[in-house]
C-alpha cells in the first residue's frame, strides 16, 4: 500500500481468504488503490440529526498500519463477516434516525364556535337603525342577574318579544338537552329548521298546500293575510308595536281594547307582532313584508343589545323575555342572517341565568319561584334556539323538567300553575313542553292529559286555545279532527270585519291564568298574535310525531 513516505511503490492487490463470507458481497472489500473501500454511509435524514461521535475503529485515519503494512481498517474489514457488517451500518442509522431532534407539531387552540358576527359585518341593513351602543341603567331586580357569554351582543342585531301577558305563541319542540330526556332520534330530529320534518319549520314554505290538506284551506288563510295586514297598520313610527294601540300614529285609539297600561312592554309586543308573520314564513328578507319586518327585528335588536341579553324595558317581565327568545331564534332560523346571531344567543343566556335555582322555573323576575305559565315560553324560547343550532345548557333544561315533575298530578297528566293542578290551560301548556322533551305519542299519561282537552274542547280562553290546539294537531287523528272541528269556525267568525278593527280579535274573548287577566295585560294586539297564529297551526309546526315508524310498520 503507498503512503506518504513511498510514493513510488507500486499497490499489492488484496486477496480475499477463501471461504469468506465476504466474498459473496465483494462490494464491502473492494480495494481502491490497495485500501479497503469505506463502508457506505448511512443515508442522512430528511431533517437535521444531532452529529454523531466518532471514536470507532471504522473511522481511523489512514496512516494506521499493522505488522504487514496494511491498514487496521482493512483487516477489520476482511476478517469480519459480510452480514456483520450489514447488522453494523443499519444500527448505526437507527442510531442516527433515534437522535434526530424533530420539533413536535404544534396543537392547535381550541377553536370556540361562537355565535357573534365579526363587528364589520353586523347589520349592514340595521346601520341607520342602531342607536350608539350605551351602557343602560337597570333598576329592577333582572340587574342581579349577569349574563355570562361569549356572545358580543354590542356587534349584533336582535329579535325580542312578547309583553307580561301569559300567552306563549308557537311550539317548538325541544330536542335532547340530557340524558334523562327523550332519546336524540326524537330531538334531534328536526335540528336546524326550515328544512326540517317532524315539528321544523318546513312547513311554512307551503303554508297553503299544507293548511288544505291539515283540516284549514282558502278560508283560514285569508283570515291570517287580514290579520297580518292589520299588524303593519299598527306599527309605530320606530319599527316597533305597542299594546296601547292609542299611542299609534295610524290608529290614534280607533281600535278599543289597547292596553294602555302595558306602555312599558314595547318589546314584548313587537315580539307578539313579528311572530304571525314568522309563523306565515314571512321574514326580513323573503315575502311582502320584508321593510316592515326589518325595523321591527331592527327595534327589538336595539332593545337586547342595550340590555345585553335582556329583551324587555324596566317594568317589563320574563314572559317577555321567553317570547323574544322565541321571535329571535325563529327570525335567524329561517332567515340564516348571521347578524342575528349573537342577539339571539344573548336572549337565551339571559333565560338560563333567570332560571330559579331552587325550583327550576321562571316567573315575572329572574330567579323568582317559578309558574308553569311561563316556563312554557322560556322552555319555547330555548326549544327555538335548539333548532337554529343555538348554545343551550343541558342542566337548564333537566332543571325545567324537574320543575313540570313537582307541578304535575298523575304521573304527569295534569299540571297546576305553582303547584300540583288540574288547570286546563296549564296542563295544555304541560302537556306541550312534555311532547317537545321526548314524551312518545302512546305515553299513557300524555294519552290521559289529551283525552281531558279534548273533553274540554275550544273555549274562549285564547291561551289555553294556542297551547291545546298545538297539543291536539301533534296527536292527530281522530282526536284532532273533533278539535278543529269547533276550533276554526270559532275563529273566522269572531274576526273582526269593519272600521280599523278588521282583522284583529278580542271581543267576546278571555285569554289566560287566573281570571284571564293576560288580555287585560295585552288587549288587542295580544288577542290577535294568538288567534293567528292558532289558525297557522296547519303548518307552522309539523306534527312531531308524523315520521315516528312502530316496530310493526318498520316489518311491513
Amino acid at each position: 500500500m503507498p503512503t506518504a513516505n513511498d510514493p513510488e511503490k507500486k499497490p499489492q492487490p488484496v486477496k480475499p481468504p477463501a471461504k469468506s463470507a465476504a466474498a459473496a458481497r465483494p462490494a464491502a472489500t473492494k480495494t481502491v488503490g490497495g485500501a479497503a473501500a469505506k463502508p457506505a454511509a448511512p443515508p442522512k435524514p430528511a431533517s437535521k440529526a444531532v452529529p454523531l461521535a466518532k471514536p470507532t475503529a471504522a473511522a481511523a485515519p489512514d496512516d494506521e498500519h499493522d505488522d504487514d503494512g496494511q491498514s487496521l481498517r482493512t483487516n477489520l474489514l476482511k476478517q469480519t463477516p459480510a452480514w456483520a457488517v450489514s447488522m453494523l451500518v443499519h444500527i448505526v442509522a437507527l442510531l442516527a434516525m433515534a437522535l434526530i431532534v424533530t420539533e413536535p407539531p404544534k396543537k392547535e387552540a381550541a377553536v370556540s364556535i361562537v355565535s357573534s358576527p365579526s363587528t364589520e359585518e353586523n347589520f349592514e341593513e340595521f346601520e341607520d337603525k342602531m342607536p350608539e351602543n350605551t351602557p343602560v341603567e337597570i333598576s329592577d331586580p333582572v340587574a342581579d342577574v349577569a349574563v355570562t357569554t361569549d356572545v358580543v351582543v354590542e356587534d349584533v342585531k336582535v329579535v325580542s318579544d312578547a309583553s307580561d301577558v301569559d300567552a306563549a305563541p308557537l311550539a317548538v319542540e325541544l330536542s335532547e338537552f340530557g340524558d334523562i330526556t327523550a332519546p336524540a332520534s326524537d330531538m334531534l330530529s328536526t335540528i336546524g329548521a326550515v328544512g326540517g320534518t317532524g315539528g321544523g319549520y318546513g312547513g311554512r314554505k307551503n303554508a297553503g298546500q299544507l293548511a288544505g290538506a291539515g283540516g284549514g284551506g282558502r278560508d283560514t288563510e285569508d283570515a291570517v293575510d287580514r290579520a297580518l295586514k292589520w299588524f303593519i297598520a299598527h306599527q309605530m313610527p320606530d319599527g316597533g308595536w305597542s299594546f296601547d294601540l292609542a299611542s299609534c300614529p295610524s290608529c290614534q285609539g280607533q281600535c278599543s281594547h289597547g292596553a294602555k297600561h302595558a306602555q312599558a312592554e314595547r318589546g314584548g309586543a313587537t315580539a307578539m307582532a313579528l311572530l304571525p308573520f314568522l309563523g306565515r314564513g314571512y321574514t326580513h328578507m323573503e315575502g311582502p313584508y320584508k321593510k316592515q319586518l326589518e325595523a321591527g327585528i331592527a327595534f327589538l335588536a336595539e332593545m337586547c343589545v342595550k340590555g345585553k341579553g335582556r329583551c324587555y324595558e324596566n317594568g317589563g317581565t320574563m314572559y317577555s323575555q321567553g317570547l323574544a327568545g322565541i321571535a329571535l331564534s325563529e327570525a335567524y332560523a329561517m332567515s340564516q342572517d348571521n347578524r342575528l346571531q349573537g342577539p339571539a344567543q344573548a336572549a337565551l343566556s339571559f333565560i338560563e341565568q333567570a332560571q330559579d335555582p331552587v325550583g327550576g322555573g321562571w316567573r315575572y323576575g329572574p330567579r323568582e319561584r317559578g309558574d308553569t305559565s311561563a316556563l312554557g315560553w322560556q322552555l319555547m324560547a330555548l326549544k327555538s334556539g335548539n333548532m337554529a343550532y343555538l348554545r343551550v345548557n343541558a342542566p337548564t333544561v333537566k332543571n325545567a323538567i324537574r320543575f313540570l315533575d313537582a307541578t304535575s298530578e298523575d304521573s304527569g297528566a295534569f299540571y297546576g300553575y305553582m303547584g300540583p293542578g288540574r288547570e286546563i290551560a296549564t296542563t295544555a301548556a304541560g302537556l306541550l313542553c312534555r311532547m317537545y322533551l321526548g314524551w312518545k305519542k302512546d305515553d299513557p299519561a300524555l294519552q290521559r292529559g289529551a283525552e281531558f282537552l279534548a273533553k274540554k274542547g275550544p273555549t274562549t280562553d285564547l291561551y289555553y286555545d294556542y297551547y291545546a290546539t298545538q297539543v291536539m294537531h301533534h296527536m292527530e287523528g281522530e282526536i284532532w279532527q273533533a278539535w278543529n272541528a269547533k276550533m276554526k269556525p270559532m275563529l273566522l267568525k269572531s274576526q273582526a270585519t269593519s272600521g280599523h278593527e278588521a282583522g284583529s280579535w278580542y271581543d267576546g274573548f278571555t285569554g289566560g291564568i287566573a281570571g284571564g287577566h293576560a288580555p287585560k295585560v295585552g288587549g288587542r294586539l295580544y288577542c290577535t298574535s294568538l288567534a293567528t297564529m292558532i289558525l297557522e297551526v296547519y303548518y307552522r309546526h309539523l306534527p312531531i310525531y308524523r315520521n315516528q315508524v312502530t316496530e310493526e310498520e318498520f316489518r311491513e
